[in-house]
């Protein structure tokens, strides 16, 4: 049985992508406070950067499980305050940790102490000068309370956290949870930025010569 030649074989066929593009309408911003509403969760989006990492991320997993989409009863309710509370003393604790890199690369965290890096991973002690760099300071207390502030306003904005704790709030209380969250982000990011730490602790990001 001889193969059928198509009779347009020299006429090249158009492949139409298996997903077309979508055309989304332009988001318009006429006033004043459209924009300022924008701008403000385009930087509260950003929170979770100045939050330890594999704290973030856990909050993130498990607070959809534990609250039960936001339908707590008395059980889910405890376990939910249980991972709040864990999660905001995580964040706290670990502002005052750091890092550097020993002679063989490999990166030691310690806790920072009137004395300097107290390594918490190893044995090794770092020479006296190089120590002093470690101390804690006053700025460490300010950014582990301005990280604690952070994550309250993730914890607000997590509408499963919210509806757990407040069902049925009323117009005052929506209104600060709403408010609130974006106020303390605001603030929160402009004090960072102002005021940018050094450190490199548990869970933050590296810098190649920490």
């Amino acid at each position: 049985m001889e193969p059928k030649v198509d009779e347009e074989a020299g006429v090249k066929e158009e492949k139409a992508p298996l997903l077309k593009a979508q055309e989304f309408p332009e988001v318009e911003r006429n006033n004043w406070i459209h924009k300022a509403i924008g701008q403000t969760f385009q930087t509260t989006a950003h929170l979770a950067n100045h939050l330890p990492t594999g704290t973030a991320l856990a909050y993130q997993v498990l607070s959809p499980v534990l609250t039960n989409g936001g339908r707590c009863d008395l059980a889910s309710r405890f376990m939910t305050e249980m991972l709040v509370s864990i999660c905001a003393f995580t964040c706290f604790i670990l502002s005052f940790t750091d890092s550097y890199r020993d002679l063989n690369g490999t990166v030691c965290y310690g806790f920072a102490t009137t004395n300097g890096l107290w390594i918490i991973d190893g044995k090794a002690v770092l020479p006296k000068e190089r120590s002093k760099s470690y101390r804690l300071q006053l700025i460490d207390f300010a950014h582990a309370i301005m990280t604690l502030l952070v994550f309250g306003a993730v914890v607000m904005f997590d509408h499963n956290v919210v509806n757990c704790f407040f069902p049925e709030p009323l117009a005052e209380v929506a209104e600060l949870l709403t408010a609130l969250p974006v106020a303390v982000g605001v603030f929160c990011s402009m004090m960072f930025a102002a005021f940018p730490t050094t450190r490199h602790g548990i869970g933050f990001p590296l810098s190649a010569h920490c």
